[in-house]
């Protein structure tokens, strides 16, 4: 639950912030009073900073020290003091345009220099991965084949021509008491009904069809039909772990907070060596499904900020990531890891920008 801040607190909290994400250094009542046009005197600000270090906003590294925004006093920061601008969203689009190859050069080249372009802008290190070509698989036919008394198999084939089954038990109420006849009949019926509702959708669509809508004569089939594609749907989502394309490890290296060489090594192994924990930070972006409502506007971007990161290396690391589609599919994801005394504002934005800038190029390109 967020700290409820007076219109002055929020202001000497997002100038505590800003001042710090700049400078690196503790800040102080007296910096805050010359910098920023607050008509407060020094003492005020530093009884308002003493409040919010009580709320857990801000704290000091050393007594004699000036105070530092908390994971908690970014996220307030994050969430309720900035709006990143569409001005930084169109700069990074711009430079991705001018910068990067033809549409003819291959789609992993792309990936690899946006990676460099966005990691040089933020100063921090780009994480993009690359497509997961098979969320975005489509559905060309398929069939229900019943193989034991209780138990079916459905047979899909992709637009790729690639053949995928999945076995699946009966409800207790189909199978023993129906005539094995009927049933083969039933089963063509829905196999055909399946075809006829199923077929063009991507598989990662499954599992998010309007149940509602399919026609009384299967009703008795729903629950199982929903179950169906719910696990087709799961299996077909499971991550691949294809290679993350890294970039601007030297920009990370600048940064202050990873002066001291065994914490900047660690992150580096993690980078390089142990991709496989990134994974599940990383491939949560892609479980995002953008709602018929919706479609058109931009995927959520997730910002994960120190603690909030489940990997212990990173847990002094702001994470900020969002998706690239094909379509309304999510395929693949674009993130930058930094400082927490990142310039959120700005990544925020330029994450935005190269996620929508990719997937216009994926979707053109397909």
């Amino acid at each position: 639950m967020y700290v409820q801040l007076t219109e002055r607190q929020q202001k000497v909290l997002w100038a505590t912030v800003n001042y710090y994400i700049e400078t690196a250094e503790p800040v102080g009542s007296q910096a805050l009073a010359k910098e920023y046009e607050f008509s407060l005197s020094s003492a005020t600000i530093r009884n308002v900073m003493g409040v919010l270090e009580k709320e857990g906003l801000l704290y000091q590294p050393h007594t004699s020290a000036g105070r530092v925004p908390s994971d908690s006093g970014y996220r307030v920061y994050v969430d309720k003091l900035i709006t990143p601008s569409d001005q930084w969203v169109e700069r990074i689009q711009q430079l991705l345009s001018k910068r990067l190859p033809s549409e003819h050069a291959s789609f992993e080249t792309l990936l690899r220099q946006a990676a460099q372009i966005l990691a040089t802008l933020s100063g921090c290190v780009a994480l993009i991965t690359v497509p997961q070509s098979s969320l975005a698989t489509a559905i060309r036919h398929l069939h229900l084949v019943q193989v034991e008394p209780q138990r079916v198999m459905l047979i899909l084939v992709t637009d790729t021509y690639e053949t995928r089954s999945v076995f699946m038990d009966l409800p207790a109420h189909l199978g023993e008491s129906e005539d094995s006849e009927l049933l083969e009949q039933e089963l063509h019926l829905l196999s055909n009904f399946l075809n006829h509702h199923l077929c063009g959708k991507s598989l990662s669509e499954l599992a998010s069809i309007d149940w509602e809508e399919l026609d009384r004569q299967f009703q008795k089939f729903a629950a199982f039909l929903k179950q169906l594609c719910q696990d087709l749907s799961q299996r077909n989502q499971l991550p691949v772990a294809n290679p993350i394309l890294i970039g601007g490890v030297s920009e990370f290296l600048r940064q202050p907070e990873f002066s001291e060489l065994a914490q900047a090594q660690t992150i580096i192994q993690m980078l390089e060596e142990e991709q496989d924990r990134l994974w599940p930070l990383i491939y949560e972006g892609l479980e995002f499904q953008v709602p018929p409502a919706q479609k058109g506007n931009r995927p959520p971007v997730l910002i994960r900020i120190g603690t909030e990161n489940a990997l212990k290396p990173i847990q002094n690391c702001a994470l900020v990531s969002s998706v690239y589609q094909k379509g309304t599919t999510p395929v693949g994801s674009v993130g930058v890891l930094g400082p927490t005394r990142m310039a959120y504002d700005k990544v925020i934005a330029f994450v935005e920008g190269t996620a929508e800038f990719l997937s216009a190029r994926l979707s053109k390109a397909s």
